[in-house]
């Protein structure tokens, strides 16, 4: 079986629990950015998916209805823009969960870089040079194990071509398991 036929596989078979188990927990974070900020409860974002293809991310809308879609290292310039439940989502990573969806429909992947917005030029320009393009993005990656927000772009982008590299199912599982850890001990989160 091919590595590619079976990271879908793992996706799929890893995925479709995952989204039956985080559903009740989608629903009270449902309930409660509706009882606190209102609608919209979810949001899609254009990002730059495997090989450079525009894909459509879902995610827990976080931020004020018309705050412009930019990096999170930019936001600091825009002043408070996070809805009261933002900042604790972004913290526990809850604004994520509906990008299961994306995995399950097959634009994404558990295990691969984070999506990039296509404004984040400097960022495209180093996975261009890295060849780090090609992998579908995931919901969570080397980067994010070993330092999330906390890294340079340099160095985020250095830890997905090691990735791409010396992907596969193995290395896969043990991001993943490793990725429950960084969560909750909060390390490189803003």
């Amino acid at each position: 079986m091919r590595c590619l036929d079976a990271k879908r596989i793992l996706d799929i078979g890893l995925g479709l629990p995952a989204a039956i188990l985080v559903t009740p927990l989608a629903a009270i974070v449902t309930a409660a950015i509706l009882l606190t900020s209102g609608r919209p409860i979810l949001l899609t974002q254009t990002r730059v998916g495997a090989n450079e293809q525009p894909i459509r991310v879902l995610k827990f809308r976080t931020m004020g209805r018309n705050t412009p879609v930019v990096a999170k290292s930019e936001l600091d310039a825009l002043g408070n823009v996070y809805t009261p439940l933002g900042p604790f989502l972004r913290r526990w990573s809850l604004d994520e969960l509906p990008q299961v969806l994306n995995v399950l429909h097959g634009e994404m992947s558990l295990v691969g870089p984070r999506p990039a917005l296509p404004t984040q030029e400097d960022l495209l320009t180093l996975r261009r040079r890295h060849t780090v393009l090609s992998l579908k993005p995931g919901l969570t990656g080397l980067a994010q194990i070993e330092g999330r927000e906390a890294l340079t772009l340099a160095t985020k982008v250095r830890f997905e071509a090691l990735y791409k590299r010396r992907r596969s199912i193995g290395l896969d599982l043990i991001i993943l398991a490793r990725t429950v850890r960084v969560l909750f001990s909060s390390r490189g989160t803003y």
